[in-house]
């Protein structure tokens, strides 16, 4: 049994983790508003940029002369799989979400017979998927030195992915991050990217017919490498947001662990410190009356 001692430390050392966990659930709930407004505030963009790009790739369609980005290489062999996770922990199940659905695609591809590359951005979803998955990873992109990410750090990750592709390193690439719905909800998410897979029309604008300066083919061009960035730009955007999400709910948890641990100990040291008393109190009483 623990000595009172012991249970002193144990209590402080426990009070301590709870003032540290709680100050990291401030600062997450701090930056929580500007990341999530940053998301929020990249969608319409990534969106609109989809709708352009369907109604101009629906004229293209079947085309020789459609980009490479847009027709695809006609086969479906080699998929590159391009993983955003954070670059730290104590965010609970956040990164372990992404990397469990990396893991259940690639499984699943390497059951049909299909070869799987990994383009990992981020520490802790490279530190998951290296154990399992070490040969199948072509790079790895740590952002911890950017204090704030910008379309610039896409760019720099959509210049190597197309440079990949034009190397005819890949077929497929999938675009896997956490999209954003709220402090206690983040969706893991999958969404391909080359050839791009656009989203279902909503009706609006249907029917319309639209005349094109330059050519369509010069517009793709130019629009499907930015819209690789825009989506990229826009994954590392929501996976900010769910991880300071993520990371305030884990800590609140944490902190309401540590209050109850505090609770049973404090409550343990007393009853302890009260035996012992009891106890001494009877060895003296026994022994004044033994006299």
């Amino acid at each position: 049994m623990a000595s009172l001692k012991d249970m002193r430390v144990r209590i402080a050392a426990t009070k301590a983790t709870q003032k540290i966990t709680k100050a990291m659930q401030m600062v997450a709930a701090s930056k929580l508003r500007r990341a999530q407004g940053a998301a929020v505030a990249a969608r319409p963009y990534a969106e609109h940029m989809d709708s352009v790009l369907r109604n101009i790739a629906a004229s293209v369609a079947g085309l020789d002369s459609a980009p490479a980005l847009l027709r695809g290489t006609a086969r479906d062999n080699v998929h590159l799989l391009l993983v955003c996770t954070a670059e730290r922990g104590l965010c609970g199940p956040f990164n372990s979400a992404i990397v469990r659905l990396v893991r259940e695609h690639a499984n699943r591809l390497m059951a049909e017979g299909k070869e799987v590359k990994i383009f990992c951005v981020g520490k802790k979803g490279y530190e998951q998927l290296r154990r399992q998955y070490e040969k199948n990873i072509l790079e790895h992109i740590e952002l911890r030195s950017v204090r704030t990410i910008g379309l610039v750090n896409a760019e720099a990750i959509a210049r190597q992915v197309i440079d990949l592709y034009d190397k005819g390193a890949f077929d497929v690439c999938t675009l896997f991050f956490s999209r954003f719905r709220s402090v206690i909800a983040q969706i893991p998410t999958a969404h391909q990217v080359i050839p791009p897979v656009f989203d279902a029309a909503n009706g609006k604008g249907a029917g319309a017919t639209y005349e094109y300066e330059p050519d369509e083919e010069d517009i793709l061009t130019e629009l499907l490498p930015r819209n690789i960035a825009v989506q990229i730009f826009r994954a590392l955007l929501e996976n900010g947001a769910s991880f300071y999400g993520a990371q305030m709910s884990a800590m609140d948890n944490a902190t309401r662990n540590a209050g109850e641990m505090i609770r049973k100990q404090t409550l343990t040291y007393n009853r302890t410190r009260q035996a012992m008393i009891t106890k001494e109190l009877i060895e003296i009483i026994s022994g004044a009356e033994a006299l």
